[in-house]
């Protein structure tokens, strides 16, 4: 319960809460171990609840009816994603799946409802951080449709880049593929414009990592959108 705890009070929207907040929600909480692949739940189920990442990964997509895979975000440790199932009471906009095993906490939309109705501060500090979350969601999808995929690549190394602690040295902690169908290409045409990058000396790519060569070169990137 103690690292339960813990772990929801390192979440955005749970930070500053008294102690006797946290402990009703963690009363609350419930614990979902997941495999790598293992579908937690598909775009139209019923929008149950929310989770949080305690480790590994989760990714958040669609499917076209063709079966094309657009990733919409990738959830990581501290991580939440469902939300709009709290408020809406409607059903999943999207699907989830673990890319490694993963383990979430569960907070079922009935009982977290209830618990803000009489917290109403809780509820106004998660409209806070979903609106951030759709601000983030929007800016992505705007520079999918708007930008060229090297664009989109340099794009994402910066996030990934601002996310990892400013650090030049990138670990990359999802394959070609799955980084090729979230910037909305194929994993060939992702190789050849990486390949591109380290030709013309903006990155070092070295299998898992990535090293940050010329960030003034690579922020220019993002922003034309083409090499």
């Amino acid at each position: 319960m103690d690292q339960i705890r813990d772990v929801i009070s390192q979440v955005s929207f749970f930070q500053g809460l008294e102690q006797e907040e946290l402990n009703d929600i963690t009363s609350i909480a419930g614990r979902k171990d997941l495999h790598k692949g293992e579908i937690l739940f598909v775009e139209g189920d019923e929008g149950d609840g929310f989770y949080i990442v305690i480790s590994g990964r989760v990714k958040i997509f669609k499917e076209s009816p063709e079966g094309k895979e657009v990733i919409i975000h990738i959830c990581g440790p501290m991580d939440h994603f469902g939300q709009v199932a709290v408020y809406a009471g409607r059903t999943f906009p999207a699907s989830a799946q673990a890319m490694a095993d993963s383990k979430l906490l569960f907070f079922p939309r009935k009982e977290f409802q209830e618990l803000i109705k009489r917290k109403p501060d809780l509820a106004l500090s998660m409209l806070s951080s979903l609106s951030m979350r759709i601000r983030h969601v929007t800016s992505q999808l705007e520079s999918i449709a708007l930008k060229e995929v090297p664009g989109r690549l340099a794009a994402y190394l910066i996030y990934l880049q601002e996310e990892q602690g400013n650090t030049r040295e990138l670990k990359l902690d999802i394959s070609r593929g799955e980084l090729a169908s979230f910037l909305g290409t194929i994993p060939e045409t992702l190789s050849r414009i990486m390949a591109r990058l380290e030709e013309e000396g903006l990155v070092k790519v070295q299998k898992r990592t990535l090293e940050i060569l010329d960030m003034e070169k690579l922020e220019e990137l993002a922003s034309i959108g083409k090499i």
